[in-house]
């Protein structure tokens, strides 16, 4: 008894470790780069986003370009809630978005299942 116990204290300490990993700790960034005043970042789409955190400057343009490498159905579209932006990601083929962020903080893009998940980290210009 005491046994199964101590499994099952120790299961939900790793699902608590693991739960947090994926959804609370911060992840290194990817700083875009500049290239003619235009901040640049290329996203590869398989099994998720490659890098799924971007490092941009507010204020500033931003270009965003993201290559689906996968035909799974989750990753069809994907979503800037917070910009107003949803694009078609067509297999193979290279899709850009462009924007200019104004304000700092941080900004989730999705798929539209919500399954992959990215972060843009705007920071003050």
């Amino acid at each position: 008894m005491l046994t199964k116990i101590i499994v099952d204290i120790l299961g939900f300490i790793l699902i608590g470790l693991v739960a947090w990993y994926f959804w609370f700790s911060k992840k290194e960034g990817k700083a875009a780069r500049v290239s003619g005043g235009v901040q640049e970042a290329l996203i590869t789409v398989k099994g998720g986003y490659t890098p799924d955190v971007i490092i941009v400057k507010a204020g500033r343009p931003v270009r965003l370009l993201f290559e689906r490498l996968e035909s799974s159905p989750c990753s069809e579209r994907v979503l800037f809630k917070d910009f107003d932006i949803s694009r078609l990601l067509p297999e193979g083929e290279r899709v850009t978005i462009e924007f200019t962020p104004e304000r700092a903080g941080e900004y989730e893009f999705t798929c539209q299942m919500g399954m992959y998940r990215g972060r843009l980290v705007v920071e003050k210009g």
